[in-house]
């Protein structure tokens, strides 16, 4: 028997759901997926009847009950330590850039949804966009030649490529200019087995679950 359950929303557009379901797997937790299908602003009855802020992720286990995704990953570090780099000025230096892409990048997240379904390429390019993907690729840039790759803190994926995947996703959908530097760690993210089999599971999510406000750039 599972020891708690993960509420995540669609997989083919929810990233913060995305984020949390990286880091569980990665921690190896035994808990139960609860899938509950997003309406057209994001949310839905079922969402706010089980989660206490309304929002997926939300994670149950062994008597924790933990929501927004940083809670999640610094719960998840405590069964796995080394999802955070070993090395203090390493692990501050990644829960830094784990913490601006939580509370930032507004500007991405509203011209470029996550879809895992399709290719817009060149949409959702704006003033605004465009800033927080060059913010992100220097943030990216630093990591990588501080660290060395193919992830941002070296060469295993850890709690801070779970954040940052939702943007990798982005980037292969919307297809913005980015450096080879960028698209090399991208391209990195997305062969992970576990990032590989959540897009396989989006695939396979049934076509009523689409929603127009996300399949369509001109809505």
């Amino acid at each position: 028997m599972a020891e708690g359950r993960l509420v995540i929303g669609t997989k083919r557009y929810s990233s913060w759901s995305l984020r949390g379901w990286l880091m569980v797997h990665l921690a190896q937790l035994d808990v139960e997926e609860v899938m509950i299908p997003l309406a057209g602003g994001g949310g839905t009855q079922a969402i706010k009847a089980v989660s206490p802020n309304a929002l997926v992720p939300y994670l149950e286990h062994r008597g924790a009950r933990v929501w927004e995704s940083l809670a999640i990953a610094e719960y998840c570090a405590e069964f796995r330590a080394d999802l955070w780099p070993r090395d203090r000025t390493a692990r501050a230096h990644a829960r830094s850039i784990a913490s601006e892409m939580h509370a930032g990048f507004r500007g991405l997240r509203m011209a470029m949804p996550m879809n895992l379904g399709r290719d817009f390429a060149g949409h959702g390019r704006n003033k605004d966009s465009l800033a927080d993907i060059a913010r992100i690729e220097a943030i990216w840039a630093e990591a990588l030649g501080l660290y060395g790759g193919p992830f941002l803190m070296g060469g295993d994926f850890g709690l801070v490529d779970a954040m940052y995947a939702p943007v990798v996703a982005r980037f292969l959908t919307w297809k913005p200019e980015i450096t080879p530097l960028s698209q090399a760690y991208c391209d990195a993210v997305r062969a992970h087995p576990l990032v590989d089999r959540w897009y396989r599971e989006a695939a396979a999510e049934p076509a009523e679950w689409l929603l127009p406000k996300y399949e369509d750039p001109a809505l």
